[in-house]
């Protein structure tokens, strides 16, 4: 008989009216890698913080080493030997590694010893092959350092437990292999690891048993080793069956669509995130940019868009040269953006959903004349794009606020790709949609590829980007490592480049 560590009992979580979790089983055996799979609102980093001492009002019961708990705060959770790796990490940037690590211990002695706090930290970093220098400010520290030592932190503090929450988000293909090797050699040590995801080939390939969340609830608990393949994951996660391969056309290219030239760009403190980008963009294809978040592909969008101003360079859109011209501008220069914030760039949440759909067409000859805006043909449009990219909603008329997260992008990305577009910029594309939703944007996107549309974007979701990108430019650290091409894209080879390796 399976020896559990955890068993959460009919769990349910409730913000208002919004049902998160409804009577959520979870059974975690000791020392194994259990998979939380489910795609973005389905209820799994809320079950977790459930679990954490996050939240502290929910229905059922947690038993944890065969104990029934009631967790009030992550201070208790911590106390049983349960640890979390939040997907936006718990760190204090102007403190030490060292400081961020006893941040809020209690020890038996008036004056906290961080030499041999240092000293016991280093020699964990050693055994688990993540060393950190604990006396570094954590602002000093690469984003995948600082997934390090948050573990660390955790195993510092004892975790039996261990909780990631999306962990290969921020890392390159290298630091995911030593990730998985930790993870192993941990399970292997005794302890037991928690491991939230979305990526059905992670789960496949590190995870020993998997709960599938679907709106909140239960979808099945498989055994991995009895998963035939990850279609099968697919179709748990969203309840049908679900087309996984994008079909492309060989590439034609068309004219020039985008010339950015020695391109230099300060970030929100003043500092250099672009540095010398030089890059060309063609119609009929479709150019990946690839890079770890934080290496200054938000920063060079936003220019191109005109969301911020260059510090040097030269931007070319459709044969005009961009410097000077404001977003609104520059997307009537045939240009669709997808931002990364749908909130801020993206739509107006006090608005209606048509509103929303005409905010850059609304001057065009079919949405208005004369000065008035033609309500009908709105409403057509609107309930067309609606039915096309699947937004659920009420209505037309329904406030954009009032949407989830995934409808909300869906209807952020109908509306640009319906304006069909000669360069369309798409940054983080199918972030928040369910894995149907995401294959029929991605389907969308290689659609207008093969129309003519140059197509610029920006994705963390290596795989997605090796599947529909024709080229693919490897950012590091403001830099461009290298453009590869369609046919050598691979994990292997892209890898290095978003580590700063060119060689």
């Amino acid at each position: 008989m399976a020896e559990y560590v955890l068993q959460m009992k009919n769990i349910t979580k409730t913000f208002g009216p919004v049902v998160a979790n409804k009577d959520v089983n979870l059974y975690v055996e000791k020392g194994e890698i259990h998979a939380l799979l489910g795609e973005n609102g389905a209820g799994k980093s809320t079950l977790m913080n459930c679990l954490y001492g996050m939240f502290d009002s929910y229905e059922g019961d947690v038993y944890f080493d065969g104990e029934l708990v009631n967790i009030v705060d992550s201070r208790h959770a911590i106390a049983l030997g349960i640890g979390m790796v939040h997907q936006h990490f718990m760190l204090i940037p102007v403190l030490s590694v060292i400081e961020n690590v006893v941040l809020g211990l209690k020890e038996n002695k008036e004056v906290l010893d961080l030499k041999a706090a240092a000293k016991e930290f280093t020699e964990l970093g050693k055994k688990y092959n993540m060393e950190i220098d604990p006396w570094l400010k954590v602002e000093q520290l690469s984003v995948g350092q600082q997934q390090r030592l948050e573990i660390l932190k955790a195993l510092y503090r004892k975790a039996k437990l261990l909780i990631l929450d999306e962990p290969t988000a921020v890392l390159t293909p290298g630091e995911i292999d030593s990730l998985f090797d930790m993870m192993r050699q941990l399970t292997d040590e005794g302890h037991t690891v928690i491991f939230i995801s979305h990526k059905l080939n992670e789960i496949m390939k590190i995870c020993d048993r998997c709960t599938v969340l679907r709106l909140g609830e239960v979808a099945a608990t498989v055994d991995i080793a009895e998963v035939k393949d990850r279609q099968q994951l697919a179709s748990l996660m969203v309840g049908r069956e679900v087309e996984l391969e994008t079909t492309t056309k060989p590439v034609e290219l068309r004219d020039k669509r985008l010339e950015v030239e020695n391109l230099c760009v300060d970030n929100d403190r003043g500092l250099p995130a672009v540095k010398n980008m030089t890059f060309d963009l063609y119609g009929g294809e479709i150019l990946g940019i690839c890079g770890v978040d934080g290496n200054g592909q938000s920063e060079m969008v936003q220019c191109i868009t005109g969301l911020r101003e260059a510090t040097s360079g030269k931007i070319v859109i459709n044969g005009t040269d961009t410097a000077g011209l404001n977003p609104g501008q520059i997307l009537g220069l045939k240009v669709s953006h997808i931002p990364e914030d749908r909130h801020k760039y993206g739509m107006v949440g006090p608005m209606t959903l048509d509103e929303n759909l005409i905010l850059v067409s609304y001057k065009q000859e079919k949405y208005s004349s004369r000065g008035f805006l033609r309500w009908k043909w709105i409403a057509e449009q609107s309930e067309s794009i609606i039915k096309s990219f699947g937004v659920k909603t009420p209505g037309i008329k329904e406030l954009a606020k009032n949407l989830s997260g995934g409808n909300q992008q869906k209807l952020v990305v109908g509306r640009e790709l319906e304006r069909t577009p000669d360069l369309l910029i798409a940054v983080h594309p199918s972030r928040g949609l369910d894995i149907g939703a995401t294959k029929y944007i991605q389907q969308q996107i290689v659609e207008q590829r093969d129309m003519g549309t140059a197509v610029l974007m920006v994705s963390t979701e290596l795989d997605e980007l090796i599947e529909l990108s024709d080229r693919i430019l490897v950012v590091y650290d403001g830099e461009i490592m290298g453009i590869v091409e369609r046919k050598n894209a691979s994990r292997e080879v892209l890898g290095p480049l978003m580590a700063g390796v060119r060689d």
